[in-house]
């Protein structure tokens, strides 16, 4: 049996959360507002505290201490001790049990529980009370990890050239609990996830990065428990280090160590493939949400430092992310926090990037977004960081809070401009009522030079690529792609509120009847839509980013917000699978990786001569008349159908090669004539070849000659020659 000391020896002050080194465990907490932080030790179910014992300090904030003889395996918490002064900002309360924010391994589970708040439920001052109840017997504990074992998975991790990457956005659970192909015992997991079965439909389709939905140690709100519903999603993140026990197969998940094993095994196998793992990743809010909400971690650690605090009443919240609250990533030691936690999952985990969740909270000052805040330099400096995948969420909920294109450096950003164009552009209408027109289209098919190659940088950081552009027409928030063509509405009864929740107005057409039909004109202008928007997505320029299960028409009965439907409604319909939207989905990847001129990395400019050994790369559009597009043609509310000439020719100096490309888009409900320019500007008239035709109605490798009917609701790409 382990002796516990009477009192710590001096510890380090790095790295922060429980190392075991040299014999014992070192401790050390970041708090500048407490008096006394105290480590409270437990017996290996978590239910019977054992030893308490302080820490010492502070010094620059930080509490430590070394405990010999301590071994990994050993349950702990914590209490913070100091003013409980909520109209200061101060909720210390030392009845309060608190996980330590670098816990690796977390035990037990979150009941929220009426002794898990800092004051007593009901009393007549709420928040502002203080309940002085000890919670440590069911509150969350951190247990000490033993160092991982094994090469990081890092060390097989693919580089994918930026121009190659096509995400695939995918939760880890929803994915496989109904892939028949999957063993039922690995259904859900991370192991599920790295089956061979999945790997194969990965390959297949092209895509060459998975961005998973969090796996970070997630707990539910308050509002879903006694309902029978969970937050699914997970976007409830409370351990920064600790991959979700309930995304792991069944056999390990009551093991923590066993958890990050399995974890670490799935990245592993994907990259054995040549697939890389983006996090899905969320420091802009806690569970503890606002000053009404439970005392779990970062509250009762020192809440003025980790949290924004109204600046005209410090007992509340700030509240830009409709969460509760906001982590105050500006202040020096949360930005650790981020960073540290981001430097685990890349050498320890062995991920390949992140896309930040509401991410403008992360650079928020004083002052706004700051694209050059404490965290984004910090960021763009790390060594490690510098290696993967920066993607944002270019928004959060506050005014000021749409930042998209203001991103610095390599960020690559959710681009929803993008989406509402594809989208409303085969629908036939665009938001509220508006029409989506050709220029808007062109646009964003072009990767919306508008936003990440402005005239004026915004983002601090000059010109960006077009690949800084993620392009998508579906993401888990909102409706699939074969809903969005199937409803003129949400449905979101099952999630308990009324239909109160989810997006009100977002971009979606029935084709004139309320979800399923046996109409086959409906039915035949639905797949038409989709097959056409999904041909946009692969075909456009920028960073193209498939919804998991949109491949072969997945559908959630109109549900545009299914964070809590951990059932047949949130995971993926195997069973229903259509394989020849598969199919087409997966050769749209095949002409994208096979013709450079649909994926650049730099900006098209009308006759523009790139630099490039004196290639010539342009892109033009065209009229379906034939002729290259006029300010009227533009401007034309009622013409929509146009096509867009992309070409390279080798120049004097250069390598011998040219190629052409035209892309033809008819959104309308008949077919329509287009006349086919010349392939490359200043040439003669030539054949082009059919590579697709989104409609199925003409075959590749059809010669096509000066015109082309191009079906109803179609887009179809040729190719210059035979």
């Amino acid at each position: 049996m382990t002796a516990f000391p009477d009192v710590l020896q001096p510890g380090r002050h790095e790295p922060l959360g429980a190392t075991a080194r040299d014999g014992g465990v070192n401790f050390a907490v970041f708090s500048a507002h407490a008096t006394r932080v105290e480590l409270c030790l437990y017996d290996e179910a978590g239910t019977t505290e054992l030893k308490r014992v302080a820490l010492q300090g502070p010094v620059d904030g930080l509490w430590t201490g070394f405990a010999p003889g301590l071994r990994p395996g050993q349950v702990y918490g914590l209490r913070a001790h100091g003013p409980h002064a909520p109209r200061e900002g101060h909720r210390f309360n030392p009845s309060k049990l608190l996980l330590d924010p670098y816990a690796r391994e977390i035990v037990g589970e979150f009941r929220c529980l009426p002794e898990d708040h800092g004051y007593p439920l009901g009393h007549p001052d709420g928040p502002l009370a203080l309940d002085e109840r000890d919670n440590g017997p069911t509150a969350l504990k951190a247990r000490v990890a033993a160092p991982l074992a094994g090469a990081s998975p890092r060390a097989n991790a693919p580089r994918h050239a930026p121009a190659d990457v096509v995400l695939y956005e995918v939760h880890v659970k929803g994915f496989s609990m109904r892939h028949p192909e999957i063993p039922e015992a690995l259904r859900g997991s991370y192991a599920g996830l790295a089956h061979p079965a999945a790997i194969a439909h990965f390959k297949r389709l092209g895509v060459t990065t998975l961005s998973l939905l969090p796996v970070q140690h997630a707990v539910d709100e308050p509002h879903l428990f006694g309902t029978g519903l969970r937050n699914y999603w997970g976007y409830n993140t409370l351990g920064f280090f600790a991959p979700d026990p309930r995304l792991a197969s069944g056999a390990v998940r009551h093991d923590p160590a066993a958890v990050a094993a399995e974890f670490r095994a799935m990245v592993h196998a994907l990259h054995e493939a040549g697939l890389e793992v983006v996090l899905d990743v969320v420091y802009n809010h806690t569970p503890e949400g606002n000053e009404w909400g439970p005392t779990l971690s970062l509250r009762g650690l020192d809440q003025k430092s980790y949290y924004r605090l109204d600046p005209e009443d410090p007992s509340r919240l700030q509240n830009v992310t409709a969460c509760g609250n906001t982590v105050n990533v500006e202040h020096p030691r949360v930005t650790q926090l981020v960073l540290d936690s981001l430097r685990f999952w890349v050498g320890e985990m062995g991920v390949d990037g992140f896309r930040f969740d509401l991410a403008p909270v992360l650079g928020r000052t004083s002052a706004g977004h700051d694209p050059a805040s404490p965290f984004y330099t910090a960021l763009r400096q790390d060594p490690l960081l510098a290696q993967v995948h920066l993607i944002a969420e270019p928004w959060d909920a506050a005014p000021g809070g749409y930042q998209l294109g203001r991103f610095p450096g390599r960020f690559m950003e959710w681009n929803d401009k993008f989406r509402d164009a594809a989208r409303g552009f085969w629908l036939g209408h665009g938001p509220e009522g508006t029409t989506i027109g050709r220029g808007e289209f062109a646009r964003r098919f072009s990767a919306s030079s508008d936003v990440f190659d402005p005239a004026t940088p915004t983002n601090g950081g000059g010109r960006r690529s077009p690949l800084a552009s993620i392009n998508f027409l579906a993401v888990h928030d909102g409706y699939t792609l074969s809903d969005l063509v199937s409803y003129a509405g949400k449905h979101n009864e099952a999630n308990g509120e009324d239909n109160r929740d989810g997006r009100d107005g977002e971009l979606c057409g029935n084709f004139g009847v309320e979800g399923p039909t046996d109409d086959p004109v409906i039915r035949q202008a639905r797949e038409r839509a989709r097959r056409a928007m999904l041909a946009t997505l692969l075909l456009s320029q920028g960073t193209p980013m498939l919804y998991s299960g949109d491949e072969f028409g997945n559908g959630q009965g109109g549900n545009n917000n299914a964070y809590c439907q951990d059932n047949e409604i949130g995971w993926l319909d195997w069973p229903s699978a259509d394989a020849s939207l598969i199919a087409f989905t997966a050769e749209l990847a095949r002409l994208r990786k096979a013709h450079g001129l649909l994926r650049r990395a730099s900006w098209f400019a009308a006759g523009d001569d790139a630099g490039n050994g004196g290639d010539r790369v342009s892109l033009r559009w065209f009229h379906p008349e034939g002729h290259e597009m006029r300010a009227e043609d533009w401007n034309d509310a009622d013409g929509h159908a146009l096509s867009a000439l992309l070409s390279e020719a080798g120049g004097e100096g250069a390598a011998t090669r040219s190629e052409s490309l035209l892309l033809m888009a008819n959104p309308g409900g008949q077919p329509r004539s287009f006349g086919l320019p010349a392939p490359i500007p200043g040439t003669a008239t030539a054949s082009w070849t059919l590579l697709l035709d989104s409609t199925g109605e003409s075959s590749p490798g059809a010669r096509v000659g000066d015109t082309l009917l191009v079906p109803a609701r179609g887009l179809v790409l040729c190719r210059a020659g035979g």
